[in-house]
């Protein structure tokens, strides 16, 4: 059957929610998939900045393939060995208290909301502390909750009205935030860099105000470090390069490098007056399977130092984006960090750019309505950062 021919069969008996590109995937193999026709693409997007350790990373797919012949649903009901080990390493690698495991990063936010929420409720006994504070452009998810501390009006606007209670500051702007602080406020959340909305990498010393201002209200502070967590910027989580500890992280996509699992974490303070049995659960969160690549992950990471792969291959790739702002006219700049990296593009439509790429055998994406977007796999080489740059830069030629 030929690639349009699945095509066509996939958009019989798939709701289209999507815009998708015109290629049907096969199998990958390191930085590297192919499609039904057997052509190679390299990764640069890695499903979003999910697949961190690329396709088939040696000893990942033998601990799902051995936790599969164990046991991969159990119910949270009980304990299991997976879920303690995976939670022990994330507790660890985040230095924080407790974790809950989730099914997907957006879960994450709704638990972390929830927690906030909780934990006013629990501080006064009264429902008089709910007000959430979310930075404009940001992008949470896609639930009615996480959706409604998204700051991108269009993501919202076909499903008002949602709830209650969230005001919108401006990212790396803290007198934006400090003007909607009131009594009520319970909860500030904020991408430590910012992913749909552009590329946009928090300051310094707005996440430290950001953490001063908490602790001198009590409010709790949320990161959600869904898509700059897992080591995309070089740490564990973004936060951990700036010294600024969130009260509750949202993590996901990279956590279980391709299983369906998120996180959310919380420190000592929350997690002892926050989130009590009945308040939350989840059917499929926390099972044997995703847990086991939870572990798993967090096992490669330090055994491969992935962290100090990262610190080394990003400013290649920096310098390689840069050449990019200096040589082509539609580039205006770069922004980023680590290995979560955006060019700026002026004077033409950046899905043109990544069509192109596509159709030359690179997969890139987009951010925004003007960012390309350049999340490979944390294991890239820098020869396969020359081989991005040399398709790109036909790309970017006209």
């Amino acid at each position: 059957m030929d690639m349009n021919k699945q095509m066509e069969e996939a958009e019989a008996s798939i709701l289209h929610t999507y815009n998708r590109f015109p290629v049907v995937f096969d199998r990958g193999e390191g930085c590297y998939l192919y499609d039904t026709e057997g052509m190679k693409y390299l990764d640069f997007a890695a499903g979003i900045a999910v697949n961190s350790l690329g396709y088939h990373y040696p000893g990942y797919d033998e601990a799902l393939k051995a936790q599969i012949d164990k046991l991969t649903h159990i119910s949270n009901l009980y304990y299991n060995l997976p879920m303690s080990e995976a939670g022990e390493k994330l507790i660890k690698a985040s230095g924080m208290c407790k974790a809950f495991f989730t099914n997907s990063g957006t879960e994450a936010i709704e638990g972390a909301l929830k927690a906030a929420r909780k934990y006013a409720f629990a501080k006064s006994g009264k429902a008089d502390r709910y007000e959430i504070i979310a930075m404009n452009h940001s992008f949470h998810g896609r639930s009615m909750g996480a959706l409604s501390v998204t700051g991108t009006a269009h993501y919202r606007e076909p499903f008002e009205p949602l709830i209650g209670g969230v005001k919108f500051a401006d990212f790396n702007d803290l007198d934006s935030v400090k003007a909607l602080v009131t009594d009520k406020t319970c909860a500030i959340i904020t991408e430590v860099v910012q992913g749909e909305g552009g590329i946009y990498p928090a300051d310094s010393e707005f996440l430290k105000g950001l953490r001063a201002l908490c602790d001198e209200k009590d409010i709790v502070l949320i990161f959600d470090e869904v898509q700059c967590g897992m080591g995309r910027t070089g740490s564990y989580f973004a936060w951990q390069s700036y010294g600024v500890q969130p009260d509750v992280m949202a993590c996901a996509k990279a956590l279980g490098c391709g299983v369906p699992v998120g996180a959310f974490v919380l420190n000592e303070k929350v997690a002892g007056a926050s989130l009590a049995p009945g308040d939350h659960g989840t059917t499929y969160g926390g099972n044997p399977l995703v847990c086991a690549a939870v572990s798993k992950v967090f096992d490669i990471y330090e055994q491969d130092h992935i962290l100090e792969h990262v610190k080394e291959v990003a400013p290649y790739l920096e310098a390689k984006l840069d050449e990019f702002v200096e040589k082509y006219d539609c580039v205006a700049a770069r922004r980023g960090k680590g290995l979560m990296q955006g060019l700026v593009i002026t004077g033409r439509p950046v899905g043109e750019i990544v069509k192109k790429a596509l159709e030359e055998g690179l997969l890139v994406i987009s951010a925004g309505s003007d960012v390309l977007r350049l999340v490979p796999p944390l294991v890239i080489r820098k020869s396969q950062i020359d081989e991005m740059a040399d398709i790109l830069g036909d790309c970017l030629e006209g």
